[in-house]
């Protein structure tokens, strides 16, 4: 099989787990995995710890391989929002941010149009919006997966340059699948990643379809993540729980790093710090 077009990028998202102690002890755990010979090459580690602990991970991901994300942010640079982290505060720190994630849209109310403010306000502060996009259960069992992706791939980019769309990540993540240990099967998961490239194509230009990385998330595992992997268009996966464990994290990174296709062939995009 060919080299993969684009680098495979695994983000562990922490939700809300850890303190500064422990996040700083997994993240130096998760450095040293990143940093191994024949995974820096072939993978982008990221990390998404709690607001409390985004400081203290992103001062020992300092000159590592690894990335840190911020879990959400609101769309206002400053303003009276009580609680909320505006995008110059996580610019701060982080070079990702996770939008709209079903615990946001389901538990919080969050819109699509919320998430395209987000997403606009992260790539004008130089953010990479790692954007959620999946189906809650009735809505598959209705038949309605595409149409349900499809609209939230499209509101979320809608109004992006096409240069912006491509240096977004979108992260398919079935609502069903995640936290239930009921994962989706790789090949349906496959077929949906490429329905979300047909969309980034027909809104963006083939340029942007071929440049966005699209992850799989949602009960990812060590046992299970190499059949992610091996399908060229999914580009990694957005690891919840078992992010939280240093080897069972590490395990799903190596299996990003020698799936079919990888590493990436010299010149191919990779996220750089900032």
């Amino acid at each position: 099989m060919s080299p993969r077009a684009r680098t495979a990028l695994i983000a562990g998202n922490w939700k809300m787990h850890t303190t500064q102690a422990t996040a700083r002890d997994l993240a130096r755990a998760v450095a040293d995995i990143a940093a191994a010979p024949g995974v820096a090459d072939a993978v982008d580690v990221l990390v998404a710890p709690p607001f409390t602990a985004l400081a203290a991970v992103a001062d020992v991901a300092r000159g590592t391989p690894v990335r840190v994300a911020a879990q959400d942010m609101h769309w206002a640079d400053t303003g009276a929002f009580t609680g909320e982290v505006s995008p110059v505060m996580v610019a701060e720190l982080a070079t990702h941010v996770i939008l709209g994630h079903s615990e946001r849209r389901h538990g919080f109310g969050e819109t699509d149009g919320d998430v395209n403010r987000k997403a606009h306000a992260a790539l004008a502060h130089g953010l990479v919006p790692i954007v959620c996009v999946g189906e809650t259960l009735a809505e598959r069992d209705a038949g309605k997966t595409d149409a349900v992706v499809a609209r939230q791939v499209d509101a979320a980019l809608e109004g992006a340059a096409p240069d912006e769309a491509g240096r977004a990540v979108v992260a398919y993540e079935p609502v069903w699948a995640i936290g239930t240990g009921r994962a989706c099967d790789p090949a349906e998961a496959g077929r949906v990643m490429r329905l979300i490239r047909q969309r980034v194509a027909a809104a963006f230009g083939a340029p942007a379809a071929d440049a966005v990385r699209l992850v799989y998330g949602g009960s990812v595992t060590p046992d299970n993540a190499a059949a992610y992997f091996a399908d060229p268009d999914i580009d990694g996966a957005l690891v919840g729980g078992a992010s939280l464990k240093a080897d069972a994290f590490g395990a799903i990174i190596r299996a990003a790093a020698v799936a079919p296709g990888a590493p990436a062939p010299a010149g191919a995009r990779k996220e750089q710090p900032t």
